[in-house]
């Protein structure tokens, strides 16, 4: 087996992961605190808007979510590029410190929470660290895995995912476009099959255990770190695809 053949055999273990990571963290931030989305920006946007309608959600998180995530992104940016300049490649720091933001979301929120009211600062504290793993995770898929899915927003995998599989049925293009869209459907599909088990087992485990639910995206964190260490390098046809 070529060694080509052994990192897409390999690959496709860290989306599913951190897609079933971001799946987790989305519902169980969204069913505690309010209504808040760690990783969708258009979401909150919605979110505040229902606010002011209904009454039902929260109002400061959704606020702070957008200049949140915009500052983590651009600090995560900064980082990884000094790090890329001192010969360091960032991938590891990136998945150490989503672990770390999602360890101190679960330890402050088991602590303090449940939240009565979501715009207490300690509840929106608790929030703006699960966005900001998001964050961190945005920026990690693009900065530091070439060739990686989106883990965080399914409908540009869902997108591309339909395109390439209509593009295998069809057999349309040359030999070198149907095998790029072979091996980017197989870790697309993981990611989203990734996000929706997440969606699912972090729903069913913030009914029965609130915000302690926190702990398995925490652990699946910890568990994408060394997944980190063995993906491969070679494989940027995803990349050039999703940049859009």
């Amino acid at each position: 087996m070529t060694a080509q053949g052994t990192m897409f055999n390999t690959n496709w273990l860290l989306p599913i992961v951190l897609g079933t990571t971001a799946g987790a963290v989305d519902v169980i931030i969204f069913l505690t605190l309010g209504g808040l989305f760690t990783a969708h920006i258009t979401g909150n946007i919605i979110i505040l808007a229902a606010h002011y309608i209904t009454g039902g959600f929260s109002q400061i998180g959704p606020v702070l979510s957008v200049p949140v995530f915009i500052a983590v992104l651009a600090t995560v940016t900064l980082v990884s590029g000094k790090l890329e300049r001192t010969g360091h490649f960032p991938r590891r720091a990136l998945l150490i410190l989503q672990a770390v933001l999602l360890m101190g979301c679960l330890i402050f929120g088991a602590a303090f929470g449940p939240f009565a009211n979501v715009d207490r600062p300690m509840a929106v504290f608790v929030g703006m660290l699960g966005v900001a793993a998001m964050a961190t995770q945005n920026a990690l898929v693009r900065l530091a895995l070439p060739g990686a899915p989106t883990t965080a927003v399914m409908t540009t995998n869902i997108t591309q995912l339909t395109i390439d599989l209509v593009t295998l049925a069809g057999g349309w293009g040359q030999a070198g476009e149907v095998a790029r869209a072979r091996r980017r459907s197989v870790m697309t599909f993981a990611s989203v099959i990734g996000f929706a088990v997440g969606c699912a087992a972090g729903a069913i485990l913030e009914v029965r255990f609130g915000l302690w639910a926190l702990a398995l995206p925490a652990i699946l964190a910890a568990l994408a770190i060394p997944l980190g260490e063995r993906w491969g390098n070679g494989q940027n046809s995803h990349a050039d695809s999703t940049n859009g």
